[in-house]
């Protein structure tokens, strides 16, 4: 061995020779493995050769796929409802056309096209409308057969083969059935299948779905029928029972439904959903993708991810941990709902990021999570500090640093603790209410290292923290620092009132003067009615009657009636005087208040209108009274909190009083009160009757002679009657508005 002047120690030349021949060998066999590896890898690539399109002559159309070397197994491939189309892939397959498209215009076959991606080439048949098909393999070719749909289609069934039977296998069976409702209103009939192969059948009957599975034995137990109106699904019975050889499964729905169908491995299961009727208000909830058909026989869960991806054209990331094959039968289904499928059999998880997808098992996606979340936690806790200043322009400074750490929610309660030293029973309280208000405390926006402070004179808050929770800060300020939207609210307050009264009375007297000769002449004889009637006596002297046998009148009666009867020389007066009286009163009183509340404001909104009466109370001390002036408020007052709900409604608690001057006394005055305490939630704009008082006084008064006012018809010449009724009612209305752009209150 030599040694260079750098110390590296280099081989003899015999060895550097022989070194050389080793690498050489080495080399040479790596060579011969490659070229082997290529030549193998060359020999199994397939290719597409021809493509050629016939008539079966049942009206079918057959395309036909020449293969360079025979497929053990059909091309696995999915159907797309909107466009109608039909894709197939063929692995390790290239394309050797020369051609990525060709056009046919056969019925209802467009074109093809022919996209080779790496060493899978991929064929898409557009139609015109969506075909049912089939693919066999016969030879090196491969046969795709487009079924015509019949021509009398609107009066035959609806009949769609969901899975063609698996021939030469035995009889199949049904090991389970269960019903269950579906977290969106839906529907769900789970059947588990003794194996993939079963056949499977699905159409309309009327307003009836039908399911067959075909040449499948029905244990007896599942022979029944099930009634499931209580689900509140559009489904109300589901009936099983066997018909021949085949199982006959009958779903009977109310109203506008649809139906979806998929299969996954042994587990096949039909979906009865609701249509909303009217488009527009229709929410679309659920899974939302476009719809695809799949048909995959124990194809790799990879594969069948890949084939989602292709579809919808994002990017996947799937884990090396995801293995595993399925069987696969998907109908007319959303694409997102297809991966949910694929990923709940085999105890995936996805995350989305963007337009990129990742796929691995639920515990992997978990521990990622938690590493993740570790991670940044040890790196806030090392973070550096950094301090920044935000202007408020609304809210309060101090009021955001107690939101900010956590303080707002539990400084009433730290306020009431009871901290006297010498009290037992006060510790005790002390240490009840501390523990109450830390249990009660808000989690805090800062880190545990962070803080705020508020400056009062100029508003302004300064936090403190790392940066990414000074991210987070800035968040939330943009959220509380907003200008309080307000309220108007105004009141009607109605005050209406109705009165009516009918009043009678009478006056009755008799005069005879020639029985009882007077002084002048028998002018002052009996006397009859009292200065109502006069009569003329002889010679043309006057008679005036002083007073009445029977005196009832009514006091202020608004019309007089006087009848009086006498002979021919007015000796003998019967008079008569009639007194009635009728009034109706109406009146009504509007107060109208307004006022203008901030939103969510937890002191009253207040407006008041009236009168402070004063009167004299006199108050007796040991020698003499002193007597002093104090005021009374009677007032229209309209106090009101509010509180704007997201829907723009208006929670308000209101006050109403409606006062008015009572009776003076010698010791004070009488306030007459109305009031309404009360919580309401009203639409923006509408108005809400919140309270409302009515009175009704009716009062009858008789005074008559005793036994003669009891007298049908002639008793009301002996009593008067006074008949009133009073109506009072008051109505309070509320109307709030919320105010968007301005604060016009016109």
């Amino acid at each position: 061995m030599g040694q260079d002047m750098t110390g590296i120690h280099l081989p003899s030349p015999s060895g550097v020779v022989g070194y050389f021949k080793c690498i050489s060998r080495v080399q040479g066999a790596l060579l011969g493995l490659l070229m082997a590896v290529g030549t193998v890898h060359a020999a199994e690539q397939n290719k597409i050769t021809a493509l050629s399109v016939s008539d079966s002559g049942s009206g079918n159309t057959v395309i036909k796929v020449e293969l360079s070397e025979p497929m053990s197994n059909p091309p696995a491939g999915f159907a797309i409802n909107t466009p109608p189309r039909i894709a197939l892939d063929f692995p390790n397959t290239e394309n050797a056309l020369g051609r990525t498209a060709q056009e046919f215009s056969m019925g209802d076959l467009r074109s093809a096209n022919i996209v080779q991606a790496g060493a899978r080439t991929r064929l898409v048949v557009n139609l015109n409308q969506m075909l049912a098909y089939e693919t066999k393999t016969e030879g090196s070719s491969v046969l795709i057969t487009l079924h015509a749909k019949p021509a009398t289609q609107t009066a035959v069934a609806d009949t769609s083969r969901f899975a063609d039977e698996r021939k030469g296998a035995q009889k199949h069976t049904l090991s389970e059935l269960d019903f269950r409702r579906g977290k969106n209103g839906e529907a769900r009939i789970e059947v588990d299948l003794s194996d993939p192969g079963v056949g499977i059948d699905i159409h309309r009957q009327g307003t009836k779905l039908v399911v067959d599975f075909l040449k499948t034995n029905l244990p007896r137990k599942l022979q029944r029928k099930l009634d499931v109106i209580d689900f509140a699904t559009p489904v109300q019975t589901v009936d099983t029972f066997a018909q021949g050889d085949n199982i006959h499964m009958v779903i009977e729905p109310k109203g506008m439904w649809e139906h979806a169908a998929y299969q996954t491995d042994n587990k096949f299961i039909i979906e009865v959903k609701p249509v909303v009727e009217d488009v527009e208000k229709q929410v679309k909830v659920g899974y939302v993708g476009e719809k695809l058909t799949l048909n995959f026989q124990g194809i790799s869960v990879r594969e069948a991810l890949n084939v989602i991806a292709d579809f919808t054209e994002l990017n996947m990331v799937i884990s090396d941990s995801v293995t595993g094959n399925l069987t696969l039968r998907l109908k007319d289904v959303p694409w997102d709902q297809a991966l949910d499928i694929i990923l709940k059999s085999r105890g995936l998880a996805m995350r989305k990021n963007g337009n990129v997808i990742q796929v691995a098992p639920m515990g992997e996606l978990a521990a990622t999570e938690k590493n993740d979340l570790t991670a940044r936690q040890e790196i806030s806790e090392l973070e550096e500090l950094r301090t920044e200043s935000f202007q408020l322009g609304y809210a309060k400074a101090a009021d955001a640093a107690e939101i900010l750490s956590g303080k707002g929610a539990v400084k009433s309660s730290t306020e009431q603790v009871d901290v006297t030293p010498d009290a037992t029973a006060g510790s005790a309280k002390a240490a009840a209410t501390a523990a109450a208000a830390k249990a009660s405390a808000s989690p805090s926006i800062l880190s545990s290292r962070g803080s705020a402070m508020a400056d009062v004179r100029t508003n302004t808050l300064f936090v403190k923290d790392i940066p990414s929770r000074l991210e987070d800060v800035r968040r939330m300020l943009k959220l509380i620092d907003v200008p309080a939207k307000q309220v108007l609210i105004e009141a009607r307050v109605v005050e209406a009132n109705a009165g009516f009264a009918r009043n009678l009375g009478v006056r009755l007297g008799y005069n005879n003067s020639a029985a009882v000769p007077g002084a002048n002449g028998g002018a002052n004889g009996i006397t009859g009615l009292r200065g109502g009637l006069v009569a003329i006596g002889a010679g043309g002297s006057v008679i005036t009657p002083s007073t009445g046998n029977v005196n009832l009148p009514v006091t202020g009666g608004s019309g007089t009636f006087q009848f009086s009867l006498f002979n021919a020389a007015a000796t003998k007066v019967l008079g008569i005087e009639l007194t009635a009286m009728e009034s109706d009163d109406q009146g009504k009183i509007i107060s109208s208040p307004r006022v203008l509340s901030a939103d969510n404001d937890k002191d009253w909104a207040v407006i008041e209108q009236g009168e402070e009466i004063p009167y004299v109370v006199g108050v007796a001390s040991a020698n003499s009274v002193v007597y002093t002036t104090t005021y009374k408020k009677a007032l229209l007052r309209l106090g009101v909190k509010t509180r704007i709900t997201p829907d723009n409604n208006v929670d308000m608690t209101v006050e109403v009083n409606k006062d008015s001057r009572g009776t003076t006394t010698g010791s004070g005055v009488a306030i007459n009160t109305n009031k309404v305490v009360t919580k309401v939630l009203v639409e923006n704009g509408g108005t809400v009757v919140i309270g409302g008082v009515y009175k009704q006084n009716d009062a009858t008064i008789v005074n008559q002679v005793p036994l003669l006012g009891d007298i049908p018809v002639l008793g009301y010449l002996f009593k008067s009657k006074a008949v009133s009724t009073v109506k009072n009612e008051l109505l309070i209305f509320l109307t709030p508005k919320i105010l968007q752009d301005s604060l016009n209150i016109h």
